[in-house]
């Protein structure tokens, strides 16, 4: 029986799990790949596929059928956060702040990531917001809490935006969105989530 070590190709290896600093380290390099996942079979699935998954507050949307993101509680995130982190072995899981966990202070944005991270074993969480955000995000990062910020087209402002629709369509509503990404940016978030908006502002 031979002793020779099997040859091992690159790619037959197994990868280690991205973390936020990772993720931050490709900027203006390697695209990276985001996936959204809710449960444990699909985080399997998308897992060697992405950098990224993604337990996005629209689970409540699209596995229970609510009419909007507003409805789903820090309880639901926690479930199914922990579902896609038994599925993920390479990807960094991301988890939402559900609406209401995270606006009223700093501290209770911190006290309800902290719960997020602790009881899942995410590795980041992700919460809405621009300028008006910054504060929050830089107390999170400033103790030890990775955030993916989110700007543009934000789902949880669905009532006080109007509706889902696409935003900076005209170049005169460009430079509040370019301040509220900057802004989180600056604040510590080592990723920032675009949506909705127009392809020329996004670049």
């Amino acid at each position: 029986m031979s002793t020779e070590p099997k040859d091992v190709s690159v790619d037959a290896r197994p990868k280690r799990q991205q973390t936020a600093k990772n993720i931050a380290g490709r900027k203006g390099g390697t695209p990276v790949v985001c996936l959204t996942a809710y449960i444990t079979p699909m985080a399997a699935r998308l897992d060697k596929h992405c950098d990224l998954l993604l337990v996005g507050d629209s689970v409540c949307m699209v596995l229970y059928g609510l009419e909007s993101t507003l409805a789903v509680d820090l309880e639901t995130m926690i479930r199914h956060g922990r579902a896609v982190c038994r599925g993920a072995k390479q990807a960094l899981v991301v988890i939402d702040m559900p609406f209401g966990s995270y606006e009223e202070s700093k501290e209770q944005a911190f006290r309800n990531a902290a719960r997020v991270l602790s009881e899942t074993g995410a590795g980041a969480v992700k919460l809405e917001g621009g300028v008006e955000m910054a504060e929050t995000v830089r107390f999170l990062t400033h103790r030890g809490i990775p955030v993916l910020g989110h700007v543009g087209l934000m789902p949880q402002s669905v009532n006080t935006n109007g509706g889902y629709g696409a935003r900076g369509r005209s170049v005169d509503e460009w430079q509040p969105i370019i301040d509220d990404a900057k802004a989180i940016a600056e604040a510590g978030a080592f990723s920032v989530v675009l949506e909705g908006v127009a392809e020329p502002l996004a670049r």
